[in-house]
C-alpha cells in the first residue's frame, strides 16, 4: 500500500438524532472546520421527519470529499437514547464505493459497541495500514477500490439514452470547462448522473469538477463560483432561476437541456459537433458496445481534435504543453463556429499563447 493512497482519508465524524428529533454533531477525529461541520450537518438526512433506514450520500466542498452513511437504530440497548446516526467520512479522493464499504463496517461497529472509540481504532488502521478487519464485520482493504474503477462505475450510455443528440451540448460544455447545473428532486439520480459526465472528457480524468449535492446557500454557491468549470447537482428547483450559476442547465427529471443566453455563442454547434454527436449516439445505441468502449471511442475523437490543435503550435520544450499560434489557426480558415470552438478549447487546455 503506497503512502499517498493510505493518507487520502482525512477524518471520521458522528451525527446522531435523539428521541427529541434533534440531529447533533457529537464526535469527530481528528477535526473538521466549523464551516465544513455546518455543511455536513445540512447534508445529512437526519433532519427529515422520517429518515430512510439506510442511505449513503456523497459530495464535496472546497476539494474535500465527504461521504455520509445514515443508519436507523432499532432495539439496540447501547444506543437507546437515539433513533438514527450517521457515520461521516472526509477524504481527498473521489471513490464512493470505497467509502460506502468502509462506512458500512464502521456503522456496524458503532451499532454493536455504542462508542466511537472502536470506530476510531478501525479508522486509524485504515489510515496507517490501508486496511481494517475483525471477525464480525469482515475485512476492508483500500487496494480493493481502484480509483479508475470509481471513474468508470457510472454509465455514459445511460446519459446518452436520456438526451440523445443533445448529449453533444454536454460534451462541448465539458470540453470548454463551462458551468453545468443539474436538477433532480432525487439525490440518488443526481449522484449517478453527475459522476458520469467527466468520463466524456476522459483525457483529463478530473472528477474534482463534480459537486453532486449543493444547497442554494451562500457559503456553498460562492465556493462553487470560485471553480473554473463544474458539474453541480441540486435538488432545489429554484436553481433554474440562478443564471449566475450556470452556462448549461440540465433538468434531469424532465430530460431537457437549456443553454443560458450568455453562453449561446460560446456553445454554438457546427458540423464538427454534429458529427461527434452522431458518433456518440450510434455507439450508445449499439447493444454490443460497452460503456468502456464508448468512453474509449469518444476519447479517441477528443485526441484527434487536440492533435489538430497541436498542429498549430509553436515548438515547445519537452514536458511543456504546446502553445497555439493564433495566426496559424486563423489561416486554416475553418468554419467560424469550428474556429471559435478550437480557440476556446485551446484556452481551456491552457494552450493559448499569452
Amino acid at each position: 500500500m503506497s503512502v499517498p493512497e493510505v493518507h487520502l482519508i482525512l477524518s471520521i465524524g458522528l451525527i446522531e438524532k435523539d428521541r427529541n428529533g434533534d440531529a447533533l454533531w457529537v464526535w469527530c477525529y481528528p477535526s473538521v472546520t466549523a464551516e465544513l461541520r455546518e455543511i455536513l450537518l445540512r447534508k445529512c438526512p437526519l433532519h427529515q421527519e422520517r429518515p430512510p433506514p439506510h442511505s449513503f450520500l456523497y459530495g464535496q466542498h472546497n476539494r474535500v470529499w465527504f461521504y455520509i452513511a445514515a443508519n436507523q437504530v432499532e432495539e439496540v440497548p447501547v444506543l437507546d437514547k437515539i433513533t438514527h446516526f450517521c457515520v461521516v467520512l472526509t477524504a481527498k479522493d473521489f471513490n464512493p464505493e470505497k467509502y460506502a464499504a468502509l462506512s458500512r463496517i464502521l456503522s456496524r461497529i458503532y451499532m454493536k459497541q455504542g462508542s466511537p472509540v472502536p470506530m476510531m481504532e478501525s479508522y486509524l488502521s485504515v489510515l496507517t495500514k490501508g486496511a481494517c478487519s475483525n471477525e464480525e464485520n469482515g475485512t476492508f482493504l483500500c487496494r480493493d477500490y481502484d480509483q479508475r474503477r470509481a471513474f468508470l462505475s457510472s454509465s455514459v450510455k445511460e446519459v446518452v439514452s436520456q438526451f440523445g443528440m443533445e448529449t453533444i451540448i454536454l460534451y462541448t460544455a465539458l470540453m470548454l470547462k463551462k458551468r453545468i447545473v443539474v436538477f433532480h428532486p432525487k439525490l440518488e439520480a443526481l449522484q449517478e448522473f453527475t459522476r458520469a459526465l467527466p468520463a466524456f472528457v476522459w483525457h483529463r480524468q478530473d472528477w474534482s469538477i463534480v459537486h453532486p449535492y449543493v444547497h442554494l446557500i451562500q457559503v456553498e454557491t460562492i465556493t462553487l463560483q470560485n471553480c473554473t468549470g463544474y458539474v453541480a447537482g441540486f435538488t432545489d428547483p429554484d436553481v433554474s432561476n440562478r443564471l449566475d450559476l450556470y452556462d448549461v442547465y440540465v433538468n434531469l427529471a424532465e430530460r431537457n437541456i437549456t443553454v443560458s443566453q450568455n453562453a449561446k455563442e460560446a456553445l454554438a454547434l457546427g458540423k464538427l459537433h454534429k458529427d461527434i454527436g452522431q458518433m456518440i449516439v450510434q455507439l450508445a445505441e449499439d447493444p454490443e458496445t460497452s460503456d468502456n468502449q464508448i468512453i474509449k471511442d469518444i476519447n479517441g475523437k477528443t485526441r484527434e481534435i487536440l492533435s489538430t490543435l497541436s498542429s498549430f503550435a509553436e515548438s515547445s520544450k519537452e514536458g511543456e504543453k504546446p502553445s497555439i499560434n493564433v495566426e496559424l489557426l486563423r489561416q486554416k480558415k475553418f468554419a467560424p463556429v469550428t474556429e471559435q470552438f478550437l480557440f476556446q478549447l485551446a484556452a481551456a487546455e491552457q494552450m493559448l499563447q499569452t
